[in-house]
C-alpha cells in the first residue's frame, strides 16, 4: 500500500525538462505515494554527474567557521573545519561533515553528511543551500542540476551546496529492506479489499519499519525533519555563513519551514517551491494530493482527447472510465510481460503518478496506454514504474528514497486511525475526491498508524517570527503540492510572500514562466522581494 505520510511525488523544481529528461526528473517527483497516503515524492535523479570517490585534493580552501556561540554540547559541530576537495568528475567540490546522530546525546555516536558544493562563478555573494524535496531526494545531485539550471546572475552570485540529509544519498545511509523484498513491497495491492489483502499491506509496512531499526539501529529514529534543519544549521555555521540561503522545493519547502521557525534570525533569502503547509495533518495532506492528482489526470485526459487518436476513447469521460477500468482489471489479472514480469494495479499506479508531474512526460503516459490496451504489452508502465522508484532492469534499486520516505515521514507525522475509521470514514471522501487514486491515497493513511517507530517531530504551523521575507512560489495545477498549500504557507510564516504560477506540472521555478524566474532570480540576487500576490502566467 502507497505508504506515506507527508506528500511524496514530484518532479525536479527548476526546470523545463527536455523530452530525453523529463522522466528521471519526474522519478525525483515521485517516489512513494504513500507514507501515510501522500505523494511527494521528490527524488531529483538528474545525474548530470557521477558523485562517486572524490579525487585528490587540487588546493581547494577549506571553510572557516563562523566561530559563533553554538547551543550547549555541539560546539564541536558547529566549529568544525570543512574540508572540500575535488569531485570524482566535473567542476564541484565534495566535503563530508560529522554531526551527532541522536542532538540530545551529543557525546553519543555521529554520523556523516555529504556536501557537494557548485562554487560561485563571479563575485561571491554566500552560499545558497538547495534541497529537490522527498524526503529521500539527493541534495547533491539537485546542485548539481541547479548549477546549470540557475541563470548566469545567481550562480555568480552562490557557491550552490547540496547536502544529502542523515540516511540519504552519500550520507550516512539508513538501511531497510533488501532489494528482493522492497520489491515485493512496491508490488503489494495499494487498494485492498479482502481482510487478507490489508492485513498483507499493514504486515509490509512494519516489516520495513523493523528492518530499518534492525538494520540501521538508532539511526532510524533519527531522521526526522527537524534534525535535518539542525544539521543544515550545523552546517552553515561549519561553513562561516551568518545567514542561511535556502531553495528548497516540494518536501524542500517543509524542511525550509522547519529551519525558518527553529533559527528565524539565520533566515536569509528563502525560496519555497511547491508549498507543504506544516499545519495540515498527514490525511488532510493525502486527501489534497488526491484532489491534486486526479485534477492533474483529468488535464492529461482532457488534452488526449483534444489531441485526437486518443487511446482512452473519444471523450473525456470515457477515457476516465477507461483508465479507472484498467486499474480494476489489473487488481483480478495483472498483465504479464514478456520476460514473465506482472503489472500489478500497484504498479500502474505509480507509473500514471510519475508522469503527471510535467506535461512534458504525458506523451510517456499515452505510449503506456496504446501498449497496454491495443497489445496487452505492459512494458511502458514497467518502465515507468522502475523510473518512480529507481529500480534498474536487473530489479536493483539505486538509491534507498523508496523507503526513506517513510521512515522519514512517519517521525514527522504520527496517524491515529483504524481499519475501520479508513474504511468507513474516510475512504469514501478519497473515493470521491479521486475515482482513479483515491482508494490507493486514502488506505495510505494507515502506514504511519502502523509504523512501529515512534513520531518524534509531530508537524505544527510555522510562524518564523522575525525571519527576513521568505517566497512561497505555487502552482495552480500542481498535483503533488496542490496549490492551496501554498497559499496557507504563505499566509502562516509571518513574512511570507505568495507568488503564483497559473498553470500545470509540479513545483514553478524553471517550469516555463519569466515572470516566476525573473522575480525569484531578482530576490536570490538583488534582494528584490516580489509583491506578494504576484500572479504570472504559463
Amino acid at each position: 500500500m502507497p505508504g506515506g505520510s507527508r506528500s511524496q511525488c514530484r518532479p525536479a523544481p527548476g526546470r523545463r525538462a527536455h523530452d530525453d529528461e523529463v522522466l528521471a526528473v519526474n522519478r525525483s517527483a515521485a517516489i512513494a505515494l504513500g507514507a501515510a497516503g501522500v505523494v511527494l515524492a521528490l527524488i531529483v535523479a538528474a545525474a548530470v554527474y557521477v558523485i562517486g570517490d572524490w579525487g585528490e585534493d587540487d588546493a581547494a580552501q577549506p571553510s572557516t567557521p563562523t566561530g559563533e556561540q553554538a547551543p550547549e554540547g555541539l560546539d564541536a559541530f558547529y566549529d568544525q573545519q570543512i574540508d572540500w576537495t575535488s569531485c570524482d568528475s566535473g567542476d564541484a567540490r565534495c566535503a563530508t561533515a560529522e554531526v551527532p546522530v541522536d542532538y540530545d546525546d551529543p557525546s553519543g555516536e555521529t554520523l556523516d553528511l555529504a556536501l557537494l558544493k557548485v562554487e560561485a562563478t563571479g563575485e561571491r555573494q554566500g552560499t545558497i543551500f538547495v534541497n529537490p524535496g522527498g524526503p529521500g531526494g539527493s541534495a547533491q545531485d539537485f546542485a548539481l542540476m541547479m548549477g546549470t539550471r540557475f541563470p548566469s546572475s545567481v550562480r555568480e552570485a552562490y557557491d550552490i551546496v547540496g547536502v544529502d540529509p542523515r540516511g540519504v544519498g552519500e550520507s550516512t545511509p539508513l538501511q531497510c529492506l533488501d532489494d528482493a523484498d522492497f520489491d515485493a513491497f512496491i508490488g503489494l495491492d495499494p487498494d485492498p479489499e479482502t481482510p487478507e489483502e490489508i492485513e498483507e499491506s499493514r504486515d509490509g509496512i512494519v516489516a520495513m519499519g523493523d528492518a530499518c531499526r534492525e538494520n540501521s539501529g538508532d539511526l532510524a529514529a533519527h531522521v526526522s525533519t527537524a534534525e535535518v534543519a539542525q544539521d543544515h544549521d550545523v552546517l552553515r555555521a561549519a561553513l562561516g555563513e551568518e545567514a542561511f540561503n535556502w531553495f528548497g522545493a516540494s518536501y524542500g519547502t517543509q524542511l525550509g519551514a522547519q529551519y525558518a521557525e527553529m533559527f528565524p534570525d539565520h533566515v536569509g533569502r528563502m525560496v519555497l517551491d511547491g508549498g507543504l503547509d506544516p499545519a495540515l495533518s498527514s490525511i488532510e495532506v493525502s486527501l489534497g494530493q488526491a484532489e491534486g492528482f486526479q485534477r492533474a489526470l483529468d488535464a492529461y485526459i482532457a488534452s488526449c482527447v483534444a489531441d485526437g487518436n486518443c487511446p482512452l476513447g473519444s471523450n473525456e469521460d470515457e477515457a476516465l472510465d477507461t483508465v479507472a477500468g484498467f486499474m480494476a482489471d489489473l487488481e483480478q489479472e495483472p498483465l504479464v510481460s514478456g520476460g514473465g514480469r506482472e503489472l500489478t494495479e500497484g504498479l500502474a499506479f505509480y507509473g500514471v503518478a510519475v508522469t503527471l508531474y510535467a506535461k512534458e512526460s504525458w506523451s510517456y503516459l499515452t505510449a503506456a496506454f496504446e501498449a497496454a490496451l491495443g497489445d496487452d504489452d505492459p512494458g511502458v508502465f514497467l518502465q515507468l514504474a522502475d523510473i518512480y522508484f529507481d529500480r534498474n532492469a536487473r530489479g536493483e534499486f539505486q538509491s534507498n528514497s523508496g523507503q526513506v520516505i517513510y521512515a522519514v515521514n512517519c517521525l514527522d507525522g504520527p496517524v491515529d486511525v483504524t481499519v475501520d475509521e479508513v474504511e468507513s470514514e474516510w475512504l469514501p471522501q478519497f473515493r470521491e475526491a479521486s475515482p482513479v487514486f483515491g482508494g490507493a491515497l486514502g488506505w495510505g493513511v494507515m502506514a504511519c498508524a502502523d509504523w512501529p517507530i515512534e513520531s518524534t517531530n509531530p508537524q505544527e504551523p510555522v510562524a518564523a517570527e522575525g525571519a527576513d521575507p521568505i517566497v512561497v512560489v505555487g502552482t495552480t495545477r500542481d498535483p503533488a503540492t496542490p496549490y492551496e498549500w501554498s497559499q496557507s504557507l504563505a499566509e502562516e510564516l509571518d513574512s511570507g510572500v505568495l507568488v503564483t504560477r497559473e498553470g500545470d506540472g509540479h513545483t514553478g521555478y524553471g517550469m516555463g514562466s519569466a515572470c516566476v524566474d525573473d522575480a525569484i532570480n531578482a530576490y536570490l540576487v538583488d534582494g528584490t522581494v516580489p509583491d506578494d500576490g504576484l500572479v504570472c502566467g504559463e
